[in-house]
């Protein structure tokens, strides 16, 4: 008799539990995506190559947004289909109305000039095509062809460290506020 009780009681709690969840929708994914990986292509050609371990997607919130909390990888392929850039953070959100991601957590990207770029935080504006940040910056640069023949294995690139930066949306053409850095000066 008491079984019989006890039964419809968990029932009802359940679906009281359910209703709330769908009274907020704002607050529910509509997409929970584990262990993805996903290819972004331009006129049929494959560009890039998204992988995150949770990616999440927020179709009823204000504003409407992707959250990948476990943080994103992304590659970008040339015609060829060999990496020409990577980018990578712990945590990504891309407000998919204003096409904006904001990167943070170890962000570290390297361009095609195999320049290699840690920031705490970052931003991408797709609309805008260009990249920023009020944060701190470390831009490695390769040693130079020149470097390499002079001192062998032995050669070093440029350093350069800054607060905030601004940059194209490929992170080739760039500027440093505040800059400071090491420069590699012949004898």
């Amino acid at each position: 008799m008491v079984a019989i009780l006890f039964f419809p009681s968990c029932r009802r709690k359940e679906v009281k539990l359910r209703m709330d969840a769908i009274d907020d929708r704002a607050s529910m994914p509509v997409l929970d995506a584990q262990e993805v990986t996903t290819l972004i292509s331009d006129s049929g050609v494959t560009r890039f190559r998204i992988t995150s371990r949770q990616w999440l997607v927020f179709d009823k919130a204000e504003p409407s947004h992707w959250e990948f909390p476990e943080g994103i990888y992304l590659e970008q392929f040339d015609k060829m289909l060999q990496t020409t850039a990577t980018l990578r953070s712990d945590y990504a959100y891309y407000d998919d109305q204003a096409e904006i991601w904001h990167l943070t957590g170890n962000v570290f990207a390297t361009n095609v000039n195999g320049e290699q770029f840690e920031t705490p935080e970052l931003y991408w504006s797709q609309k805008d095509e260009r990249v920023y940040s009020d944060s701190s910056i470390t831009i490695t640069q390769p040693p130079t062809q020149a470097a390499i023949l002079a001192k062998g294995d032995s050669a070093r690139g440029t350093i350069i460290k800054g607060i905030g930066f601004e940059s194209n949306q490929d992170m080739t053409k760039y500027t440093i506020r505040r800059p400071t850095g090491i420069f590699p000066i012949d004898d």
